[in-house]
């Protein structure tokens, strides 16, 4: 069990996400990076969609017992008892410890193996913060732990990601994109510019600014909409949708973002420079099961 001291601002359980209630008005959610759960979760042997803590500003735990965890995703200050510890690594953590995290930037995973035994809404322990749907953290709160799939915890440590896995994490090319839908409205194309990430960034859509995309007037019936799904309304500044989008849109959507590719833009802070490049969607799928096979 690991008791919160401090749960800090927008730090949350999340798993793989609230599938199958889409139409009924309920966004998926789920980590904002998908690579960087899975791999936290691979690291201490739990089933690579379990839910972990999504971590965004500093948060203090306690544990009440021997737990092996392990801190991936953006970079963090990250300490037990006072000492640093590494990030994409598996770490023994004794009982009665202090785990300290503060990100620099971005989205960090701390899963514990046999996994946060929160209960399930709709499915998943993902919490979405607009609804109250799921487990929310507080002060003074316990986290429950499940069995650990590992005899011997200790043993279990100082595991660490493949080299192309960790390569895989900090790469730095364009976010790729597949043509939207409604493509045709755009008289220019997303990938002749350079974005910037605004400081209107959060689970729900990144909205981007740079030279303004030229649409076709008129208005759009709404459709559904997907993760990573690029809407530009009518000022021509273009919006992300990030896990906790809305089921439905009316803006055009130009170009999607590839599922491999989401945690890369989901990791850019407010003023980073995004560039995009357009790909077919069988390059899209290669991508996907490319990034799977890292932490399977």
């Amino acid at each position: 069990m690991l008791t919160i001291l401090d749960p800090g601002i927008a730090n949350s359980i999340q798993d793989a996400g609230r599938w199958g209630y889409q139409a009924f008005g309920v966004p998926v959610s789920g980590a904002m990076d998908v690579f960087a759960l899975r791999a936290a979760n691979a690291l201490v042997q739990n089933a690579r969609e379990d839910a972990a803590l999504e971590i965004h500003s500093p948060i203090i735990l306690q544990t009440d017992q021997h737990h092996l965890i392990a801190l991936t995703g953006a970079d963090a200050r990250f300490e037990i008892n006072g000492r640093v510890m590494p990030m994409w690594m598996s770490v023994f953590v004794r009982g009665g410890s202090q785990i300290e995290i503060a990100p620099t930037r971005g989205w960090t995973y701390l899963a514990v193996s046999g996994a946060i035994d929160a209960p399930r809404v709709l499915g998943s322990k993902s919490f979405y913060t607009r609804a109250g749907i799921g487990h929310a953290l507080a002060a003074g709160a316990a986290i429950a732990i499940g069995e650990s799939r590992l005899g011997d915890l200790l043993a279990g440590a100082g595991r660490a990601l493949s080299d192309r896995a960790r390569a895989f994490a900090n790469r730095a090319h364009a976010v790729r994109v597949i043509a939207g839908p409604h493509a045709d409205w755009f008289a220019n194309d997303l990938a002749k510019n350079e974005y910037a990430l605004s400081e209107t960034a959060d689970r729900m859509g990144y909205r981007l600014r740079g030279a303004p995309i030229a649409r076709c007037a008129g208005d759009l019936i709404s459709c559904g909409v997907t993760l990573g799904a690029i809407q530009v309304p009518a000022d021509g500044q273009p919006i992300v949708l990030m896990a906790d989008h809305q089921t439905t849109g009316g803006y055009p959507v130009i170009a999607t973002v590839i599922g491999a590719d989401v945690p890369l833009i989901a990791q850019r802070a407010p003023g980073d420079r995004i560039a995009f490049e357009i790909v077919e969607i069988e390059t899209a799928e290669r991508a996907w099961r490319a990034m799977l096979a890292l932490v399977d």
